[in-house]
């Protein structure tokens, strides 16, 4: 399924803001700090940490309001806790974050198949829609995963068999 090209000036609306004249927001308002007269801004109330919360170790406390719906637990709260000894700016903390996320999938495919739940894999991973609308990246991406997975495979098989043989007296 080929991709449609779009020519951009045929978009209603395309270039409305190529005019600087027209733009709003140029030139930028002349400020004279009038408008910050009487602003009083105080940090909200604490929200209250009932689960593990993890922050970035740039920042000197937890931010005022924060996310609790997931907290870190299993293999992936492992990765997401050693994740954050490592600054933002590092891989130290976003390679294990990606692979926490990874693991975090598997994790989930479990609980639901130890509570007695079969997960629609089709349906969540977006399959059957990418199956309507792009099948041909669909089944490439479902052939070069086959390939992986089966040369892994063939390569611990033969690995072991290896291993085997050269126990053999």
């Amino acid at each position: 399924m080929a991709h449609r090209v779009i020519d951009p000036s045929q978009v209603p609306g395309w270039g409305v803001d190529a005019d600087p004249q027209n733009d709003p927001t140029y030139p930028m308002k002349h400020r004279t700090d009038g408008e910050h007269a009487g602003y009083r801004w105080e940090r909200p109330a604490q929200q209250p940490m009932n689960v593990e919360v993890l922050h970035s170790n740039e920042r000197p406390n937890v931010s005022a309001v924060f996310g609790t719906a997931t907290p870190p637990a299993g293999l992936s709260g492992m990765l997401r806790r050693f994740a954050f000894r490592y600054s933002e700016s590092s891989y130290g903390h976003w390679l294990p974050l990606m692979l926490a996320d990874r693991v975090n999938e598997v994790e989930g495919f479990l609980h639901d198949l130890a509570c007695g739940r079969v997960p629609n894999v089709l349906a969540e991973r977006g399959w059957k829609a990418q199956w309507t609308y792009d099948r041909e990246r669909l089944v490439r991406r479902m052939v070069i995963g086959a390939a992986v997975v089966s040369a892994a495979v063939g390569f611990f098989a033969a690995t072991r068999a290896r291993a085997n043989s050269s126990e053999k007296p």
